[in-house]
């Protein structure tokens, strides 16, 4: 089975473990305008490292999310977790054309993708001609269980979406640094061009290196805002939900900061600082020179500030949305505090203009 493409006008879709987000953008001349976009809250348990776990909670949820929107289209593209896709980079004849090359993928399936061909979705893109053989194409290969595009595409459906593309969340985050490369101050110059963007959710960070706008090294690690709203709840007795406002809203004790705040930033921060020797320690050459924070949990209090002290690099707090136009009937100040946690269905929605 091969991923679904589209070439029209998409609604990206970001399923989380706590929350589901979409957005539709519209796109003329050398700009996006975002024209709808909701986020709506996730029962815990409902999605479990990416993947859904509870269908009903998730299609609830969406179905909120897409009433809440008032879409203009209902073609929606959602995205595979990168832990669950395979992606190399295959070199064949450049004779070879798209039909011939699904063949060969087919044929030697079993010498690129871990399980059964019968079990897999899979999707190709020419890259050009090989750098060293000019007979040779490079050709880039992403592939994964069926089930995981099936389940995905299942919850689209039964929310009265029409799935017209499954992406990668790599891919779609790459898309989207596209935007977040611009408001970097001072620009990037060539040999500075290796960022690290750390997209904090609630139940993990993940770490990743962009060299010249592609991810060239990955690294999840199991900790991200929910520990923050556990701690909250248990010491001061507040449900989950109660937990989650007050960690946005403030209104906390006195003691919140010290007994609370500064302790779930040290470990954070001690987690994105490993990730970073852990990058280098795998023996890549480039120095990180930028740091970018995305995800719901970016924008907690002293973050940035302590990313900074500790690592010495300039942090910015991810918005895909900064040079974007805004529908009138947008709050601008709601969508501009969801931002961080856009990042995925924003680069999902912008896939529309390849």
């Amino acid at each position: 089975m091969r991923f679904k493409r589209s070439d029209k006008a998409l609604v990206g879709v970001d399923i989380s473990s706590a929350t589901v987000k979409l957005i539709e953008l519209k796109h003329s001349a050398s700009h996006y305008q975002v024209d709808s976009y909701a986020v709506r809250p996730l029962r815990e348990g409902a999605v479990v490292e990416r993947r859904i776990r509870h269908m009903e909670d998730v299609v609830t949820a969406l179905r909120a999310a897409v009433e809440q929107a008032r879409l203009h289209t209902r073609r929606a593209c959602v995205a595979v977790p990168a832990s669950a896709a395979i992606t190399k980079t295959l070199t064949l004849p450049a004779s070879l054309n798209d039909d011939e090359i699904e063949a060969r993928i087919q044929l030697e399936s079993d010498k690129h993708i871990p399980f059964p061909f019968a079990e897999v979705a899979f999707d190709f893109q020419r890259l050009g001609l090989n750098a060293r053989y000019a007979d040779q194409q490079d050709v880039l290969l992403v592939a994964c269980r069926q089930q995981d595009v099936s389940q995905l595409t299942e919850a689209l459906l039964q929310a009265g979406l029409e799935p017209a593309a499954v992406d990668v969340e790599t891919f779609a985050m790459e898309r989207a640094f596209g935007e977040l490369r611009h408001q970097l101050e001072p620009p990037l110059a060539p040999e500075d061009d290796c960022v690290a963007l750390v997209d904090i959710g609630a139940t993990m960070n993940s770490f990743h290196v962009l060299r010249e706008g592609r991810v060239t090294y990955s690294r999840d690690t199991v900790f991200g805002g929910r520990q923050l709203t556990e701690e909250i709840r248990s010491r001061y007795g507040l449900s989950l939900e109660e937990a989650g406002l007050a960690k946005k809203r403030g209104g906390l004790p006195e003691d919140y900061a010290r007994a609370v705040l500064e302790p779930f930033l040290d470990t954070l921060v001690q987690q994105i600082g490993r990730s970073l020797q852990l990058y280098y320690t795998a023996g890549r050459k480039f120095e990180v020179k930028r740091l970018v924070i995305a995800g719901g949990s970016s924008v907690v209090p002293g973050l940035s500030e302590r990313l900074k002290q500790d690592s010495g690099m300039d942090v910015t707090i991810a918005n895909p949305f900064l040079r974007m136009k805004i529908n009138s009937r947008i709050d601008i100040h709601t969508l501009a505090g969801d931002a961080p946690a856009m990042l995925t269905a924003c680069g999902l929605a912008m896939r529309a203009r390849r």
